[in-house]
């Protein structure tokens, strides 16, 4: 079971790797700032699906963070045609603080359906 639960961060990973290093060509373009909400939600799963591989809130916070910055410091100097910008960190810090508040939001609603259910045959 714990090997199922890190499938979906492995795959997030991956998709966060690919979409923050293609080229910048190969990005496509989209109203002023809309990328904010794009890397929001990437690291909002990310997040989140590290709270769901059992990984600490405080290991997913720090990891987060420290590689949405590493992503834009080498956005900005990996020739990928790609910017670094302090903006898209910020969303990306976002992302972390709103996938771990899900997370913790979802959890909080299982364990209280768990302690119901075990109430009801007492």
């Amino acid at each position: 079971m714990t090997r199922l639960r890190r499938l979906p961060l492995c795959v997030v990973f991956v998709v966060t790797l690919v979409l923050l290093f293609s080229p910048g060509s190969a990005v496509p373009s989209g109203p002023p700032n809309s990328d904010k909400i794009t890397h929001l939600l990437m690291f909002a799963a990310l997040a989140f699906s590290a709270r769901y591989a059992r990984l600490g809130p405080r290991t997913v916070a720090a990891a987060a963070v420290a590689y949405a910055g590493l992503s834009e410091v080498l956005q900005a100097t990996l020739p990928i045609q790609r910017s670094g910008s302090v903006w898209d960190w910020a969303a990306d810090v976002a992302g972390v603080v709103i996938g771990l508040v899900v997370f913790e939001a979802w959890q909080g609603g299982r364990r209280r359906r768990d302690r119901g259910d075990r109430d009801v045959g007492r």
